[in-house]
């Protein structure tokens, strides 16, 4: 049997809301019994798009990221809800049973994630689920079918020769906000998170002299005993990302000119360190 996942790439969404429509658009005003009640017209979404500026002008960084049911191996609406109104099925979607949930709000509250939404017309908890009735005919979710730029990947996690299998491989796969919940091992995974839940150090190396960008220059990043390295591209621009809160010692050196040393600390926000211009030796 396969058992279900999703990889989810940040790096290539555009924010362009396909994967929202399409969920509204496919669940709106329909029910696909026993696995989900009709959807509301309003207010109410099972995949949601986050939205992270981070940086400063003029160094701004924008990232999106749908965020759907994680479709936990461990979950906690399962836990939560009584006489079996929510379950796991064999194939791991996680499935909130649209007669036996029916006035359980507590399994709204039991998402650590949020993903899960209270419908006031039917009095039901309701989420994403992964288009079970679709994939059972052998299509993919809506929202994996409709994105532009590939960034959601459906397929059986236990198949190595399925595409998202390939991905688990090959790229860092992170799961979003693990301390949420550190034993829910969800089944929805997300490449570049980084760029949603951290921030990033970057800068531009100016030759003093001459007023040009100093493509090249070696910058060091310092904190606790670590050290990471980077080049200057051609306008003289460097950026370290996936940084967690701390203090970072930041160095840039170029041939012929003195080096430059600053502290930064990161709390909650990126941070630009604008032009640091180097003198001649």
């Amino acid at each position: 049997m396969a058992h279900w996942g999703m990889v989810v790439n940040i790096a290539k969404c555009i924010g362009c809301y396909a994967c929202f429509i399409a969920c509204k658009d496919e669940y709106w005003g329909n029910a696909f019994p026993p696995y989900s009640a009709a959807q509301e017209r309003h207010g109410k979404y099972w995949v949601n798009l986050v939205k992270r500026e981070r940086g400063v002008f003029p160094y701004v960084r924008v990232a999106f990221m749908p965020l759907l049911c994680l479709q936990c191996d461990d979950a906690p609406c399962v836990k939560a809800a009584k006489g079996g109104a929510v379950y796991k099925r064999n194939d791991g979607v996680v499935i909130i049973d649209p007669e036996k949930a029916a006035g359980q709000k507590k399994i709204v509250d039991s998402c650590p994630w949020g993903v899960i939404g209270w419908n006031e017309e039917k009095s039901l908890a309701q989420k994403c689920t992964f288009c079970i009735h679709r994939v059972e005919e052998g299509k993919a979710p809506r929202c994996a079918q409709v994105c532009p730029d590939h960034c959601l990947t459906f397929g059986d996690f236990d198949d190595p020769n399925s595409d998202v299998s390939k991905l688990l491989k090959s790229a860092k796969c992170e799961a979003y906000h693990p301390e949420y919940d550190a034993s829910a091992k969800p089944r929805v995974v997300y490449m570049d998170v980084h760029k949603i839940t951290r921030n990033f150090i970057a800068g531009a190396v100016v030759l003093g002299d001459v007023n040009e960008c100093a493509e090249g220059a070696t910058v060091t990043l310092s904190s606790n005993g670590n050290t990471a390295e980077t080049k200057a591209n051609t306008y003289g621009n460097f950026e370290f990302d996936g940084l967690a809160h701390g203090k970072y010692s930041v160095s840039i050196g170029y041939k012929g000119y003195q080096p430059q040393k600053a502290t930064v600390e990161l709390k909650d926000a990126s941070h630009y360190m604008g032009d640091i211009v180097l003198l001649k030796t």
